[in-house]
């Protein structure tokens, strides 16, 4: 199983990007797919997560409104659209596979991690 995140970089307050992350290894469909960032001298945190068919999303309180999670099921990619950027939002982001129909909040609930794409977000 791969996870292939991208989509980082540096954006001033008030910005916007858009995180990518794709999956391959995997039967489509079934899982729950999530997103985490770990800022520097903090532990990870949960972001948002989406059931791959998309019905039942979760956000973190510190994103809700701003972020938005979503999948596309032909290209096997999640996204995490980054809107009204804030200082607070610089960190590395993760995402990660859970096989189970749950969204769960937690590290150890996800089986499978990609890489970390890393967000500047400037004052």
């Amino acid at each position: 199983v791969q996870l292939q995140a991208s989509g980082g970089g540096l954006v001033q307050a008030g910005g916007s990007l858009r995180l990518s992350c794709a999956v391959s290894g995997l039967p489509f469909g079934g899982y729950v797919m999530g997103w985490f960032r770990q800022a520097p001298g903090k532990e990870r945190e949960f972001v948002a997560g989406i059931h791959w068919r998309g019905f039942i999303r979760d956000y973190a309180d510190s994103v809700k409104g701003r972020f938005t999670i979503s999948s596309d099921d032909a290209r096997n990619t999640v996204y995490l659209q980054m809107n009204s950027l804030k200082p607070e939002d610089t960190a590395d982001y993760y995402c990660a596979v859970d096989r189970t129909y749950y969204i769960g909040r937690t590290e150890n609930e996800y089986d499978y991690w990609g890489q970390g794409t890393q967000v500047t977000v400037s004052s």
